[in-house]
């Protein structure tokens, strides 16, 4: 017996369902489908000049504001619009250049603000700030194209071609750690951690506030066992509550020996508590290790394969709901496993400019390449690597020679808006806890 569906799709021919199929093709497509119309009839109609105005003097002020609270925090912002900026631009040079058509070119999603056209694409800036696209024709067997522009489309185009245009993103991400990473090491040279952790900041009335720890110490060893940035929280929790334990602090150049009675963690949110307790933040130390040019350029090269296997292993733990839970429990405070957004980002790159400056601000740059370059290949619509994926699958059903097949994207619609949910959900998740527990 067949059973209506819940969630019956909209009658055909209603506005219902013209919004309805016109939101389904921008998944698919990801990024707007509808051409702008100068007469102001329909939705491809611009913003009015004083909502331009309006919202772009409401960008400027934010941008103000952030370069006035912390200037890292504004470079790193700047080269991540950058970076978004430079991966649709291989989506868009890729695409010209393999005989595609590609109608627009815009930063952000939403309404149009402000755009121009010149030749056959249009670009321009839209409201949402959330990303970028490049509207290329016949992405998918749903986008209409006009009979003259069909050996135009990104679907007509030979598995090769398409394959490359919808991984140039990825690749320009790549590309851009090598060069970040190139200048770092050139530059600067290598980051190694150093001996010892530096301290933030003291507890008040806490067990190192009590012994006379002060904020900018360096703790050395803690009861004769060396310590730095990562080991210090591990070697206090190796002894217990009420101990008394030598810590040595490097201060004004001078190295000086202070017993402490450690206390308890009290904190019912702490995945240690009733572990012993110091009572100090503190942070890792980092030195530069010069390298010649030529190792330079090689090391650049060379990083970028372990750092984006440890970005593959992290996705894929970040995107454990077990995971989420327990970091929104307050149950793990595990960084390698709790989800982020660009806010926490941010927030860390503002401290790892105080502590290493510009180089230390262009590697974590470098380092956001690289997840993106991972995480937007993953075989999920709508990522680049979930179309990258249905050009296999249409690839291996042509078989040898066979004629061309075009797969029916509208089937994958479930799909992609679980992945969507998923995402939002994350998002959401990861924003609450860099405003809640901000990760710099």
């Amino acid at each position: 017996m067949k059973t209506a569906s819940p969630f019956p799709p909209p009658e055909p021919g209603t506005d219902a369902s013209k919004r309805y199929d016109r939101f389904r093709n921008e998944v698919m497509a990801g990024g707007s489908v509808t051409e702008r119309d100068d007469s102001g009839t329909d939705d491809g109609r611009p913003a009015s000049p004083a909502t331009s105005v309006i919202t772009g003097l409401l960008v400027l002020a934010g941008f103000i504001a952030l370069g006035l609270a912390n200037i890292w925090m504004f470079v790193f912002v700047v080269g991540v619009l950058v970076s978004v900026f430079l991966h649709e631009t291989g989506h868009f040079v890729t695409a010209r250049l393999t005989g595609m058509k590609a109608t627009q070119f815009f930063l952000g999603f939403g309404p149009r603000l402000w755009s121009f056209r010149r030749g056959e694409t249009e670009y321009g800036v839209r409201a949402l700030p959330l990303g970028a696209f490049v509207r290329i024709i016949g992405m998918n067997n749903l986008d209409e194209v006009p009979p003259e522009d069909e050996g135009r489309t990104y679907r007509q185009k030979s598995f090769p071609r398409r394959l490359l245009v919808i991984s140039a993103g990825s690749l320009m991400h790549v590309l851009i750690a090598v060069v970040l990473l190139f200048t770092v090491y050139a530059a600067k040279g290598d980051a190694v951690e150093q001996t010892g952790a530096k301290v933030q900041s003291v507890t008040p009335s806490g067990p190192a506030a009590n012994a006379g720890l002060r904020g900018d110490d360096v703790i050395v060893s803690v009861d004769g066992t060396t310590v730095d940035g990562t080991t210090l929280g591990t070697i206090v929790r190796s002894h217990q509550p009420g101990d008394e334990v030598t810590v040595v602090v490097e201060r004004d150049g001078a190295q000086r020996s202070i017993d402490v009675t450690l206390g308890t963690i009290t904190d019912p949110a702490n995945p240690n508590r009733g572990g012993a307790l110091l009572g100090v933040r503190s942070e890792s130390i980092l030195g530069w290790e010069r390298m010649p040019v030529g190792t330079a350029a090689t090391s650049s090269i060379r990083d970028i394969f372990p750092l984006a296997w440890e970005n593959a292993q992290g996705v894929v733990k970040v995107l454990n709901p077990v995971n989420i839970i327990d970091h929104l429990s307050g149950t793990s405070d595990d960084p390698t496993t709790r989800p982020t957004t660009v806010v926490g980002i941010t927030q860390a790159s503002g401290t790892i400019g105080d502590t290493a400056g510009i180089y230390g601000v262009l590697y974590i740059l470098a380092a956001l390449n690289i997840f993106v370059a991972v995480f937007n290949m993953f075989p999920l619509l709508p990522l680049d690597g979930g179309h990258a994926a249905i050009a296999v699958y249409e690839r291996s059903r042509e078989r040898r020679r066979g004629p061309r097949y075009f797969a029916d994207v509208s089937k994958l619609m479930p799909l992609a808006m679980g992945v969507i949910v998923v995402l939002l959900l994350l998002f959401m998740s990861g924003l609450y806890l860099d405003i809640t527990k901000p990760v710099g």
